[in-house]
């Protein structure tokens, strides 16, 4: 019976390769092919098409890596095609691709004379069908043609010259394939899709199993009545074989899935965001061309950057996309700009990103999408539950954790608990992919691998080509008809995602709970690859932050003598979180995504400075008295939070002096002393007395460590890492040096072939220690780690994230706790024991480890370390190499609360101003528990005050706000600055009492008093 059983595997795998796909078009013709090679970067359709086409041969090389030709399509149907039974004419448009797999190679849309969109073309989607060309027998159309190269390789990770255009070559990728007119012959299509949907199915059921065997006899039966010379002619009687078992209903107890059509669009990664708003124009059309054919086709769309493209550059499908969005085929979800990283953004940039990407929905479709939807984002931050819910949404979905190389995720459908202590109902797809194509190992696979068997019946599985797009096709719609009710499959229903977490509500009240983070066992490297890009990220939420306080400073206490630059700001704000893309900021694009993104950063910087120069002039006036604008969230140098005055407090001068072959720094408040070598051998705080560094493992100790990952270079650091470690103890420099009241000294060292320079810094009356490295990168494959040896004995670190803080274990008591061996902090991290704490800021810095030893002396020594800057070679061989500069300071004697000021302190440095007067801030909080995050004017243009603020400490806080203006009452709001009820929130006329839980958020809106017309 097996071999029986694989005798007729072999036969219908060869029947379907050579006889049955083959007879899917039954008849072609050859087009005239006309063609224009775009000279540099991509033109507008109409554009190209008044250029001169030159004659074009079939089969000819094509395409330089990035280059765009576009392909003119001529041709005439002969009289007699299509007219048959069962039978359609199409036009078959074949680029020469290099695989079966979509979104990685040469890609195309068609496009009609009057310049409207028809459909895309990529390796699994080449048919157009005749109808989409217009009335008559005759053929005309054009297709754009993008060269984009294989930059994976097969997933080799070698270095490849093809991500930046400067390196990329000229040379022809592709040559042409079959461009011609088909005659699609329906019923050896519908019966290819009868086979694929049984020998999928057959494939997964066990051998003993009856139904399987049944299977395998109805194919045999299909086999034997074919006529492999005439296919055509005896499909029907083939697909009659296969009817009864196609039949079947599905077992009562069956897995029920809800599939979703999706395509998972990288807004950037291996192509250039340029790329992708085309990549985004080809799926979309398809999308909304499928919905024409199946009403009941339902496709998923996130990412609000993507629709917005659209809307710009491709207004005609824009226009098609909202009305199948108001039929419900084209449903937007996630109701983010664009599906973010959440590891590395400041709170204000997450609660920014469902801001946007909600109010976009809602603006142009009417939508508001209530599920956030993450599938590829590479781990999940603890403060998520909370940020979604005050964005007013109530589910939650990812599938990345997949992904996880050492634990898997005990639930599939849960309770995700968030820092505060909500909780949001959160689905993970059993389905273990967010590229579905229905296959019958993708519906086994998800009915298997569901863990909450026995609690939940149904799982989503989001269905279509993504990543580099594509979307879903004709035959994934074909398994899904075929799934819906079959037996040993899992049900399939064709839904949108609401319709599935509305089910899963019902069906699974009783859920279990995860709490905190959903911290992802891979891709670890990410929290420092492309150091230039996570620098720019949060040099620009701190800019953002203060444009925004100043401009509403502005506006308010010149009574609307300064107009609040809204657009602006804005546009600015959604840049900022375009680089925030999952595949951007956390390293892992190729070269010219990430030029591109400095190139944003930098015009971001130059902007937004334009905006706070011009707020201060009109807050401060003319004059020449100094000022000092304090952007944080606490009282600095005499100068209140969120104000501006002048320094009240003279500081007196540090002292440097080297002593016996050490250097010692003091100010009365610390004191540090650097060995010969320019090591941190002690650091006391006065008030306690107390030595931070521990004996013999100093401080500011810089260690080459090699690193080669498995794979994925620019996205792993994988554990073996620290086997292989050069400690940087040598200097080839150390002096003094002082500049004004500050008291430094200067090392000078190399690690590798890089010069690193250290000024090591301490300010006056500065309860930490700075230190600013700056180092000439020209390693290659090499991590530099920056370390502190502290004699506390901490038994876990405490990390910012947004609105407030993480605890992680520094032991390694299970497999959960040895998987974080590097992990994501903000500003600061913390650690400490009863009574003594230490922590360590950084300027631009997100990956961290955090070890602990026991000493010969009985002492636990713990460790901190700040993951510089790696140089890996995939996908850009040129990755971090060049000039970098890091600021890390140390605060001993620090508990949380000293953290939190300390990550403002070496974030937002306090701007001097000349002007005439001082001004007040516009809100003021009681206690410093209490941070305000953002101070901006309302998005509707009311010119209300809206201020968002939490609770840091990880405590329950009591606090008041108070306005500094005339406003006639405060509200509690969301995120998309709508009313609700905070509990804990007392709000009043000029002012709200909080009490506030552990890491609360609160939003509140001032309605400004109106003041009489002059």
């Amino acid at each position: 019976m097996h071999d029986d059983r694989r005798i007729t595997e072999v036969r219908l795998e060869r029947f379907v390769r050579e006889r049955i796909s083959p007879a899917v078009y039954s008849r072609s013709l050859p087009l005239t092919l006309t063609s224009w090679e775009v000279p540099d970067e991509p033109v507008p359709a109409l554009e190209a098409m008044r250029q001169e086409f030159l004659p074009q041969e079939h089969n000819a090389a094509w395409g330089k890596p990035w280059g765009t030709t576009w392909l003119r399509v001529q041709g005439e149907v002969p009289e007699t095609w299509g007219t048959g039974p069962g039978t359609a004419v199409e036009v078959v448009v074949d680029l020469g691709f290099t695989t079966e797999v979509p979104g990685f190679q040469c890609e195309g849309i068609a496009w009609r004379a009057d310049g409207s969109i028809i459909k895309a073309i990529s390796p699994r989607n080449q048919y157009i069908p005749l109808k989409l060309l217009g009335s008559g027998m005759a053929v005309d159309f054009y297709v754009e043609a993008a060269a984009n190269p294989d930059v994976a390789q097969g997933w080799t990770f070698a270095a490849t010259p093809y991500g930046d255009k400067a390196t990329a070559g000229t040379a022809p990728q592709y040559r042409l394939g079959r461009i011609a007119i088909s005659e699609l012959q329906q019923e050896v299509w519908e019966l290819q899709q009868d086979i694929l949907t049984l020998a999928g199915l057959m494939a997964q059921l066990p051998l003993e199993l009856p139904r399987r065997h049944e299977i395998l006899r109805a194919l045999e039966r299909m086999l034997d009545l074919m006529d492999p010379d005439d296919i055509a002619g005896t499909a029907a009687a083939g697909r009659e074989a296969l009817a009864g078992v196609l039949a079947r209903p599905a077992y009562g107890s069956a897995h029920q899935l809800v599939a979703t059509g999706h395509a998972h669009i990288d807004s950037a990664w291996l192509w250039p965001v340029r790329e992708t708003i085309r990549k985004c124009a080809r799926t979309f059309s398809n999308v909304v061309a499928l919905m024409d054919e199946d009403p009941d086709f339902v496709f998923s769309c996130s990412s609000a950057q993507q629709l917005s493209w659209i809307k710009e550059f491709y207004p005609e499908l824009f226009a098609r996309i909202r009305e199948k969005v108001r039929t419900g085929q084209f449903v937007p979800v996630g109701g983010m700009w664009v599906e973010s990283d959440t590891n590395m953004p400041g709170g204000e940039a997450m609660a920014r990103q469902f801001l946007e990407g909600k109010s976009f929905f809602l603006a142009e479709f009417g939508v508001e999408c209530r599920e956030a939807w993450l599938p590829d984002s590479f781990g999940y931050s603890a403060a998520l539950p909370q940020i979604v819910k005050e964005a007013g949404s109530r589910w939650f979905l990812t599938q990345k954790i997949s992904w996880n190389q050492t634990n898997k995720m005990p639930h599939h459908t849960f309770n995700w608990e968030g820092i505060d202590g909500t909780r949001l109902f959160t689905h993970f797809p059993p389905v273990d992919t967010y590229n579905s194509e229905l296959s019958g190992a993708d519906l086994a696979h998800a009915e298997r691998n569901y863990r909450d068997h026995g609690r939940g019946s149904v799982s989503l599985v989001p269905f279509g080509y993504g990543d580099g797009g594509g979307g879903p096709t004709r035959e994934m719609l074909a398994a899904a008809a075929r799934t819906a009710d079959l037996e040993g499959s899992p049900k399939v229903r064709l839904g949108s995602a609401e319709s599935f977490f509305q089910q899963a509500e019902d069906d699974y009240q009783d859920l279990p709970v995860w709490v905190g983070e959903m911290y992802l066992e891979l891709h670890r490297g990410t929290y420092t690859s492309q150091a230039n890009t996570k620098k720019g990220n949060r040099r620009s939420e701190h800019l953002l932050r203060e444009a925004e306080l100043w401009c509403a400073t502005a506006t308010v206490r010149t009574h609307g003598g300064f107009e609040y630059p809204a657009a602006e700001l804005k546009r600015l704000w959604r840049l900022v979180l375009l680089q925030q893309f999952h595949d951007i900021l956390p390293g892992s694009s190729i070269a010219w995504v990430h030029q591109d993104a400095e190139r944003n950063y930098a015009a971001v910087a130059a902007g937004l400075e334009a905006v706070i120069a011009a707020a201060a002039a009109a807050m401060l006036g003319q004059g020449g008295r100094q000022f000092l604008l304090n952007a944080a969230p606490h009282a600095r140098d005499g100068v209140p939070a969120l104000g501006a005055a002048e320094r009240s407090i003279v500081p007196v001068p540090a002292t440097a002096q080297a002593q016996g072959g050490s250097y010692v720094l003091d100010n009365g408040v610390i004191r540090a002393e650097l060995d010969g070598a320019g090591l941190l051998v002690s650091l006391v705080d006065h008030a306690s007395g107390r030595e931070a560094i521990a004996p013999g493992q100093p401080g500011n100790l810089l260690e080459l460590h090699r690193d080669t990952p498995n794979e994925w270079d620019a996205w792993d650091i994988d554990e073996f890492y620290r086997r292989n470690v050069t400690p940087l103890t040598a200097a080839a420099s150390v002096r003094v040096s002082t500049h004004g009241p500050d008291a430094g000294v200067v090392v000078e060292r190399l690690a590798g072939t890089s010069p690193v320079t250290q000024h090591i810094t301490l300010a006056p009356g500065s309860p930490a220690l700075s230190i600013t490295t700056t180092v000439d990168w020209q390693e290659r494959e090499k991590l530099l780690k920056l370390g502190f040896g502290l004699d506390v004995r901490a038994d876990r670190s405490a990390a910012e994230t947004q609105f407030g803080h993480v605890f992680r274990p520094t032991h390694t008591n299970t497999s959960w706790e040895a998987a974080k061996f590097e992990v994501c902090a903000h500003r600061w991290i913390h650690v400490a024991e009863p009574g003594y704490g230490v922590a360590v800021s950084n300027s631009s810095t997100y990956g961290h480890d955090v070890t602990r030893n026991v000493r010969a002396d009985g002492g636990t020594t713990t460790t901190v370390r700040l993951s510089l800057v790696r140089a890996p070679k995939f996908p850009d061989p040129e990755a971090d190499r060049g000039r970098h500069e890091f600021t890390v300071t140390i605060r001993p004697g620090a508990a949380i609360a000293d953290a939190v000021q300390e990550g403002y302190r070496t974030n937002l440095v306090p701007r001097l101003v000349s002007g005439a007067a001082p001004v007040e801030p516009l809100v003021a909080v009681s206690n410093d528990a209490v941070v305000v995050e953002a101070v901006k004017l309302a998005e509707d243009g009311s010119g209300d005050v809206v201020v968002r603020l939490y609770e840091s400490l990880g405590r329950r806080s009591t606090a008041r706000i108070t306005a500094g203006f005339p406003c006639t009452t405060v509200q509690a709001v969301d995120l998309l600055e709508r009313p609700v009820e905070a509990p804990g929130v007392d709000a009043g006329s000029d002012g709200a009492g909080l009490r506030l839980r552990p890491f609360q958020l609160v939003t509140l809106r001032f309605v400004r008093q109106q003041m009489p017309a002059s």
